[in-house]
Order: C-alpha cells, then structure tokens, then sequence
C-alpha cells in the first residue's frame, strides 16, 4: 500500500509529545505587559544560546525579518542581500511595501556574498541624495534555502563584518536554519552569531515546534523590534502557549538535525543515479535537496504532480528544479521508498503510461 511521504519542507514538522506536555502544564501570562514567565524564558534562553543580550518571540520568520529591518533601517535606505536570499526572493513584498527600504541583491556562490563585491557596492554616504539611497545594513542567510541548504562559514561571517564595521553599518543573519548550520560543521552555534549585529532563528522547522522564531540582539536593538512588532499587529497575549514547545526545541531537538543531514544525503545520492536528473551534491550540505529535472523531458511541475499523486510531496523551484526537504516526520524507510517512487514516476512518464 502506497503512502505519504511529506517532503516540501521541515515546516511539516509536528510538536512532540514532550513539547504537547510541556504546553499544558506551562505558566501563562500577558505578553504584551512582559508578564509571561514561559515566553521570558524562552527569550532569556534563546539570547543565552545565541549570545547575545537579548531576544524577542515573534510569530513567523517572515515577521521576525521584517520587525528587524524596521528596527534597523529607515525607510528609503538601501540593504545588500544575496540575489536568492529568503528575504528578497520569498519575503521582499512585504518587507519593500511596510519596512519601505531598497534592496541591492547582488548574486553570490553557494548562498554566500563575496565580501570584495559587498565593499564595492556599498554606498555609506548618499552624495547625491535626490537620486540614490545610503547604504545601512547587509543581509546574510545561514543556512542558505535557495542554494540547496548551503553553510556559509563563520569565518565567511567575520570577513563580511570586518566590512560592515569599517563603514558603520549593520550586519543582519537570516538564521532560520542556524542549527542545521552549526551541526553540520559540528560547532557550537555562537561561532556563527557571534560575527552579526542581530539575527533571527526559527522554532518551527527542524527543531519542531508548531510555531515561532526569534530575533536576538542588544537590548536596544529588540526594543526598538518590540515596537515594530507592535506596529504589525505582531504583540500577543498568553504567548506561552508557544513559547513551551519553543523552550523544549532548543534544549532537545538541536542534536537529532544530524539525521535530517543524513537522510538528505540518502536522497540526493539516490536522485543522482536516476537517468535525467541532475544534482550537485557538494551542494546538499544539510537538509535541503535541490535537483534539475530538464534532462528527463519535463518541466518541474509535471514532476511534482505526479509525485504527488503517488503520496511523494515536494515543491518546485522554477520550470526545471525540484525541492524536497528532510526533517523529523520522515526516516531513512521513507528515503528509500520515496527513491522507489521517483524512479517508477520517471519510467511511466518517458514511457507515457499512467501514474
């Protein structure tokens, strides 16, 4: 019997059953008056973990990338991000419309900006401010989503802030996966934040939690965060009711991301030996597989469909690219099966014969 194997992304995680405890037997108060214990230990924990001095819950990674730049920029400046970057390619709408700051994407290798490009295009002082924006804050993403999960590397993080700190400008790390990122190099997390001036990270991906992320920084920085957050709607009530499961995902859901990163490199290795698809392995470094489809004949879509009705979950990433994502609600089995499909899906396809 044919089953469902759910891998369009590791938001598809469900809490555990000690997060499901931890919620019903949790302490409530009002968030907006600061006067929720589980959502202050959550954030006293998360700025210890991050070190950092302080942290701020926020509903979604989106909103958290938001409030920060708001907190960050003002409107009409100019941010540098990497021309794939979460923020610019999935989150720029809203981030352009109600944050109200410019992008400068500039295409960077595996996820990562070079800081030689980042120099050059920085513009610290807008000399001719009728015509172009001043420079405030570059962006950076860890792990990179678009570039199949790439690491950027703590010393690639120093490099770009040695930069921003030369000019006087802010460094900003989109770390909703900055666990799979320390795990992978087998690091503690802080070799990595230590190099930004603020970031985010979210709860609600491989590490589990039904929702959550949270933005860290100085204390300054989360007020002025905390305001925004106000301004988006984004201040909640007995926020502890997210919070629980968020305080059991960072002190016992960090270390099982090695699996994740195993059971990814099962299915790209498997994916690279089917006739027509195309992957890069060096660049499945975590949980995240992306490959090309364009050598079987089909477009992404026609992929997915298929896959879909034979219970194999994934997303396209343009006409030709397919996205699938391990996390904690598959196992090496459903590696193995979801390969078995691929391949069957594949023959029946060049074969024309139904699914």
């Amino acid at each position: 019997m044919e089953r469902t194997v759910d891998l369009r992304s590791d938001t598809c995680t469900l809490p555990t059953e000690e997060m499901l405890e931890a919620t019903r037997h949790a302490q409530f108060g009002n968030d907006a008056f600061r006067e929720d214990p589980t959502v202050n230990k959550l954030e006293a924990l998360a700025a210890e973990k991050m070190g950092k001095e302080s942290a701020l819950l926020t509903v979604s990674g989106t909103m958290a990338n938001l409030i920060a730049l708001m907190a960050l920029t003002k409107g009409g400046e100019e941010v540098i991000v990497e021309a794939k970057a979460h923020m610019y390619y999935n989150e720029g709408r809203g981030i352009s419309s109600l944050a109200r700051v410019f992008y400068r994407p500039i295409p960077g290798h595996q996820g990562a900006l070079d800081p030689g490009e980042v120099e050059k295009t920085i513009r610290p002082i807008a000399l001719r401010p009728h015509d172009q924006s001043k420079t405030t804050l570059v962006c950076i993403e860890n792990t990179h989503n678009n570039s199949g999960g790439a690491v950027i590397r703590p010393e690639q993080i120093k490099k770009l802030h040695e930069i921003t700190q030369a000019y006087n400008i802010k460094l900003y790390l989109d770390g909703a996966r900055i666990f799979n990122a320390a795990v992978a190099l087998g690091i503690d997390v802080r070799e990595f934040t230590k190099h930004v001036d603020a970031m985010m990270f979210c709860l609600s991906k491989g590490l589990s939690a039904p929702v959550g992320s949270l933005l860290v920084g100085s204390e300054e920085f989360i007020e002025k965060a905390r305001w925004a957050r106000q301004e988006v709607g984004g201040a909640m009530r007995q926020a502890g009711i997210i919070a629980a499961s968020g305080i059991v995902a960072i002190e016992k859901m960090v270390d099982r991301l090695k699996d994740d990163h195993r059971n990814a490199r099962i299915l790209a290795g498997g994916l690279a030996e089917i006739d027509g698809i195309s992957i890069e392995m060096e660049s499945v470094q975590t949980n995240i597989v992306i490959f090309d489809v364009s050598g079987l004949g089909i477009n992404s879509d026609q992929l997915v469909s298929a896959l879909n009705q034979r219970g194999i979950k994934s997303k396209t990433r343009g006409k030709t690219a397919v996205r699938m994502l391990t996390h904690r609600g598959v196992d090496e089995e459903d590696m193995h099966y979801a390969l078995n499909v691929v391949e069957d899906v594949v023959r029946k396809l060049r074969e024309h014969r139904p699914i």
